[in-house]
């Protein structure tokens, strides 16, 4: 059965990461300090290659396959910034790579995955069997599925941002600190828990989801994996049905209480990063830090760190987060 990575596998991809991943800034500033009542340090991961924190993962899972494997190419399913990471990974290989994406993902990240020379095959996300034509389109043409969360070497990836948040976050001489993790199925949530743990113990990884779509917060005050009921939302980065089968029982032995945001505190959030820290957020992207500014009583300690995990946003949604 697969697990998830321990600190040597962590180590490993960081090590097949290295000169290929970005190492992205711990961003500050003193508004975003006022607004929130304690320092907040924001891991810009907008800023990463591809706009999000994937291909982070992307690179470590197909970096890690046999290469008889890797040669035959790769599949992923994603409504966009997973979709990105691999189709980049795969074309840094040399390898073929095919996504699968819901039809009514943004705009811009269906043409950037193009873009980025992987072949899109689009499916109506209310409709369609996204598991089905997966296995259909793996078995025909003999690809390796890179999921997008419940895979050991894409939450070893991931975990590499918590290996850096270890380093930045002392060289701000901040030991103790929760840290906010905008929280999917949990691949970036448990991969940062798991290289704190190793790494900085005093920092505590913390989901962050936006309202409706709050299935980790509900499942570790409940003690079991719950599920949503909506399937599609603004934060579309971050809109999956329900913890993983490898992230949850990191996630449930590791993080502290999750926390919710509205829409409008994640639009909030986008505009404010914008405004004082000069990066684009997507809303998915934004809702750690909403949860730092917006919910100050529900985190503890002088200092937050929060995640923005993504910067992939259609320009009307920038616009109506600047708008506000």
């Amino acid at each position: 059965m697969p697990v998830a990575p321990d600190l040597a596998a962590i180590m490993a991809a960081q090590a097949r990461l290295t000169g290929k991943a970005r190492v992205t800034p711990l961003l500050s500033s003193p508004f975003l300090d006022d607004i929130a009542g304690r320092r907040v340090l924001v891991k810009a991961e907008c800023l990463q290659h591809t706009g999000s924190f994937k291909f982070r993962g992307a690179w470590s899972a197909i970096s890690a396959l046999p290469d008889s494997l890797r040669a035959r190419g790769v599949l992923a399913f994603s409504s966009g910034n997973h979709a990105q990471g691999v189709a980049l990974a795969a074309r840094m290989h040399g390898v073929a790579a095919v996504i699968l994406m819901p039809a009514d993902a943004p705009q811009v990240k269906i043409a950037n995955t193009r873009g980025l020379g992987a072949e899109v095959v689009l499916y109506d996300r209310a409709t369609g069997d996204r598991d089905a034509l997966g296995a259909e389109l793996a078995a025909t043409r003999g690809l390796t599925l890179i999921k997008p969360f419940d895979n050991h070497d894409v939450i070893a990836g991931q975990a590499s941002v918590g290996l850096e948040i270890a380093v930045q976050a002392a060289a701000e001489g901040v030991s103790a600190a929760d840290v906010l993790v905008c929280c999917g199925g949990g691949g970036l949530t448990s991969g940062i828990a798991l290289a704190l743990e190793g790494h900085a113990p005093g920092l505590r990884a913390r989901p962050a989801e936006p309202e409706g779509f709050d299935d980790v917060a509900r499942s570790l005050a409940t003690g079991k994996r719950q599920a949503n009921t909506l399937r599609t939302g603004l934060c579309d980065a971050i809109v999956t049905p329900t913890p993983g089968d490898l992230t949850w029982p990191v996630i449930q032995r590791l993080c502290g209480p999750g926390l919710v945001v509205s829409d409008t505190q994640a639009l909030r959030a986008m505009a404010l990063a914008f405004e004082r820290l000069r990066i684009v957020l997507e809303p998915g992207g934004a809702v750690a830090l909403a949860a730092a500014l917006f919910h100050p009583d529900a985190v503890t300690g002088d200092a937050v760190i929060a995640v923005a995990s993504g910067g992939n946003v259609d320009r009307a949604v920038f616009e109506r987060a600047l708008a506000l």
